[in-house]
């Protein structure tokens, strides 16, 4: 312990240099608000990372230097803010606390376990080290963060800054007469915003989260087009995500302010208070200056409305309203307002209340009515044919807001997984918003009823008797339904709100499907046209069954974000596992690409991916996109396909394999390209490294190389079976295989997978391992009673002489012979020959479990070789690698070829150009080089413009 406080203590430094998380603002290098590449900066919250784990702003915890040092109790580390121009980010401070440990006064202290400073026998208190005080709980702090909301308008953007360049004056700030309505809603550490903008505001390109000081704590960038959600309702959506503490201390305590901006000169903000009637929050309303108004008196006045209403016995509305600009300069004191509720085509109204405004302010004020309703007024307001008026009581035409009541600001969906309440195959999901007319938009997939003509219907389960409200069935076609409900009423509104409303799907048959709405937040992936629905892989009917919905989208800066909901698991905190699969398009054979996204519990997961490489989300964009759900063990629960929209610029420049988009994207004939590693064949395109059967000789291998496609005819193994049990199957396989095993090869499908390559019962066949070719030294079989791929060594004759006089006729020799035998070439080889690095026989002082455990790697080809060892890998028919070098490294092997540096190519092409001999050994060089010096060659002579193009 002493010798890692010691170490600890040395490498305090390098801790405080080291783990230093950038944000925004560190990118930034410009001093005014926006970018002009503004569609490309990435967003990285303000947190910081030490190692592997995030940790949020205010955070402190121990150093965990991994082994073989472990957790140093004595280096305690924090997440502080720093504040950098006019941005807060995040940065890790460490520092040794073995010099506060207190003086003890016993004779024999003790240090226990976890613990940094020693203590006296019997006191477990004295420890300077205390970790983060005791915080609320995740709900507790939810209830405490809830009801935020803000307006948005000149009067009331006030300057954090006096060196802001903006001011309140109309004449500085260009959008002094926008206006904006924002609801804020906290959920699992995140901050959730929406707002409404007037008619006449356009949508803003950057949002800032700041500080009573100014300080931008958060910002991100508006996407101009918005989503598929934020289109159909004319909201801006958002989040931010993982809101550290002292920034949601700030939220709490109504000091932390909201702005949009448009330009540096067009900025609007706006202090997040609490509203409580948002609570019961039905329909919305954002209220601007009428035609005819006062402009000089009403320049950058508005206002935004909370409506909620109850259709019960006595039916009733209840707004409230928070607003500026309908006072006169002498209004000083108990000014009377009137809120009118009003059908603005047919000039009736429904109620007209007069309020006192006591203290007029400039900025914000608070004002309420309550009123009964007829059926008839409140079906008007449900449809959005109402709208909600403030005027000044002494000058009404020269001092009025108005605006429709529609559906309320608040960016939600309400999304239900449809599940059978007996063993069954079926599952489904629905979901459903209301879109800026007010129609309910909603859909339905269900699966395993296609064949039951199910009915769909939406049922209000709030009351004693579940009652049926609407019948989706017409629209339902091959297990989908999609459409929208234009006047959905207060019977099926209020419902909806208080989450009493179920979609439930009956068959003729007796199954039965059921799922109650809920709400959510929309954002990132929730801004998309629909969930997917995760396929069961148990095939059985089961109860309960899981079923699962996801939604994904791809946002500016080319990142996937997902969000996951699960039913039906048997145990809510199974850890399950999320994997993202893509597939090429047309390249048979090809390895798909698979990874792990996330690990997680419970039923519902948020989270984003980036770093997908253009290729990836052009599949994804394509629809070959999978994701599947596993438990621990990788076992398949869920999966489906999923398809969701890329912006172009996350695009390749080229379609995966489709010849038509690359001549649609490029306008050229496509080409083989060396720096990205695309190889172009038959009409197809194909990625590093990537391994395919020829179209046009189908027992040819062929794969990708430095962006050069190669191709190696299909070696045969030589027989044991004489000819006239030999046949050639009729499966594709390219060599005879031999008979007499009791099955029939020649047309049987059972057989095994190797590398993507299907291969028959009994069938055998040398490996093929690009970029060496086929293997002709080792021969895999297909067992055909046990369908098992086995690749045994060739076992050579033992050696007469001395290993170092042996010697190989050629490269593709599998033997070596001694001086005075005669060379025969082809006979079976040593699989594994020995590496110069050290293999098992020459280590033998370790077992090969004491290497692994220490660190040391695995390796097919001489393994395994200890922690830290480097190696040139050997193929069996080719000898060693030269070019090529490996590394053990904790567990993992990496091997890279050797990169030849351009001055050691110009005097290669020197010396060649002279007749002189090559170094030795720069062979690999030499190879490389040439290769280069080619492409460049095609390449410069391609783009080259001779005298006859010129004139």
């Amino acid at each position: 312990m002493r010798a890692h406080e010691g170490f600890a203590a040395t490498l305090f430094p390098v801790l405080v240099a080291t783990f230093v998380c950038p944000s925004t603002s560190e990118a930034r290098r410009v001093a005014p608000l926006l970018e002009d590449d503004w569609a490309r900066r990435p967003h990285r919250a303000a947190e910081c990372t030490f190692g592997k784990q995030i940790r949020e702003l205010g955070s402190t915890w121990f150093a965990d230097l991994g082994p073989p040092f472990g957790v140093m109790y004595c280096i305690k580390c924090e997440c502080i803010p720093v504040q950098k121009k006019r941005r807060i980010v995040a940065r890790v401070q460490c520092r040794n606390i073995k010099n506060e440990c207190p003086k003890l006064n016993c004779e024999e202290p003790v240090l226990l376990p976890g613990r940094c400073c020693k203590s006296c026998p019997g006191d477990y208190n004295a420890d300077i080290v205390q970790d983060l005080p005791t915080q609320m709980t995740s709900e507790e702090e939810e209830r405490s963060l809830k009801h935020f909301g803000t307006l948005l308008t000149g009067k009331a953007s006030v300057p954090l800054r006096r060196d802001d360049p903006t001011t309140s004056s109309p004449f500085s700030n260009n959008a002094y007469n926008y206006i904006a309505t924002g609801r804020f809603t906290f959920h699992r550490k995140n901050l959730y915003y929406s707002f409404y903008l007037s008619a006449s505001t356009p949508r803003p390109r950057t949002l800032q989260f700041v500080d009573t000081s100014g300080n931008i704590l958060e910002e991100q960038t508006i996407n101009p087009g918005g989503g598929i959600y934020q289109n159909a309702t004319g909201k801006l959506c958002g989040v931010w995500r993982r809101v550290p503490r002292d920034y949601r201390k700030l939220l709490r305590e109504e000091r932390l302010h909201v702005a949009l901006i448009w330009e540096p000169s067009a900025v609007l903000t706006g202090n997040l208070a609490r509203y409580k009637a948002l609570s019961s929050e039905q329909f919305s309303s954002l209220l601007e200056p009428i035609p005819g108004v006062d402009r000089s008196l009403m320049a950058g006045s508005g206002a935004t409305a909370i409506v909620s209403a109850s259709s019960a016995s006595a039916p009733s509305v209840h707004v409230s309203l928070f607003f500026n600009g309908v006072f006169l300069p002498n209004d000083v004191a108990d000014v009377p307002i009137i809120v009118q509720l009003e059908h603005p085509d047919k000039d009736y109204v429904v109620l007209r209340e007069e309020i006192i405004i006591k203290k007029p302010s400039q900025e914000l004020n608070f004002g309420e009515v309550r009123s009964a309703l007829s059926g008839a007024d409140l079906r008007l307001l449900t449809r959005g044919k109402l709208a909600v008026s403030i005027s000044s009581k002494k000058d009404p035409q020269a001092l009025k807001l108005s605006g429709l009541v529609g559906p309320r600001a608040t960016c939600d969906m309400y999304q239900t997984l449809l599940s059978s309440e007996v063993p069954s195959v079926a599952s489904g999901l629905a979901w459903a918003f209301l879109d800026r007319l007010g129609a309910l938009r909603y859909g339905v997939q269900l699966i395993g009823l296609e064949d039951e003509s199910p009915l769909v219907t939406l049922v209000d389960e709030g009351g004693k008797r579940r009652t049926e409200l609407e019948d989706l069935t017409p629209s339902l076609v091959g297990g989908l339904a999609n459409g929208s409900l234009e006047r959905p009423g207060p019977r099926l509104l209020e419902p909806l709100f208080n989450g009493e409303l179920s979609v439930v799907t009956a068959s003729h048959v007796g199954s039965l499907l059921r799922g109650r709405l809920v709400q959510r937040p929309v954002a990132d992936a929730r801004d998309t046209a629909a969930p997917v629905l995760l396929r069961r892989l148990n095939p059985e009917p089961v109860f309960p069954g899981p079923v699962g919905l996801v939604w994904a989208a791809v946002d500016l800066d080319c990142a996937l974000h997902y969000e996951v909901e699960i039913s039906g698991l048997v145990t809510i905190d199974k850890t399950l596992k999320l994997y993202l699969e893509t597939m090429p398009l047309l390249a048979q054979g090809a390895p798909v690409s698979r990874r792990l996204l996330e690990e997680f519990t419970g039923p519902t997961l948020e989270g984003s991916v980036t770093g997908l490489s253009p290729v990836e989300l052009y599949r994804i964009e394509s629809g070959i996109g999978f994701l599947e759900v596993t438990d621990k063990s990788g076992n398949g629960l869920l999966k489906a396909p999923f398809k969701t929209r890329a912006p172009l610029s996350c695009l390749p420049h080229y379609a995966d394999n489709d010849v038509a988009s690359v001549v649609a994207y490029n306008l050229h004939p496509p080409r083989s390209d060396i720096e990205t590693g695309t190889c172009f064949h038959e009409t197809r395109f194909y990625e590093e490294g990537t391994q395919w059967t020829s179209a046009s000789d189908p027992c040819s291998m062929c794969h990708c190389y430095r962006g050069l496609a190669h191709c190696d005819p299909v070696p045969c193994p030589t027989l044991t079976c004489p000819p006239e049990q030999q046949v050639k199957p009729l499966t594709g396989h390219c060599c005879p295989i031999c008979t007499g095993n009791g099955t029939d090869n020649t047309t049987t499908t059972s057989g095994c997978t190797l590398a993507g390559q299907h291969h028959p019962a009994g069938a055998s066949w040398h490996p093929y391992l690009p970029p060496a070719g086929f293997d002709t030294c080792a021969i895999c079989s297909c067992d055909p009673v046990t369908l098992e791929v086995k690749c045994p060594r060739m076992q050579c004759p033992t050696l007469e002489c001395d290993e170092k006089v042996a010697f190989r006729v050629d490269k593709k020799a599998c033997c070596r012979q001694c001086p005075t035998a005669t060379a025969t070439p082809g006979l079976a080889g040593d699989l594994l020959p020995r590496d110069q690095a050290g293999t098992p026989a020459t280590s033998g002082r370790r077992s090969s479990e004491e290497i692994l455990a220490s660190g040391g790697c695995k390796y097919p080809m001489g393994g395994p070789y200890e922690n830290g060892r480097e190696w040139h890998p050997r193929i069996h028919s080719h000898g060693e690698m030269k070019c090529v070098k490996c590394r053990c490294k904790n567990g993992e092997v990496k091997c890279d070829r050797k990169r030849c540096p351009r001055s050691l190519c110009n005097s290669i092409a020197h010396q060649m150009k002279r007749g002189g001999a090559v170094a030795e050994g720069d062979d690999c060089c030499t190879a490389q080089c040439r290769r280069a010096r080619r492409h460049h060659r095609a390449h410069h002579q391609k783009h080259s413009v001779t005298p006859r193009e010129l004139s």
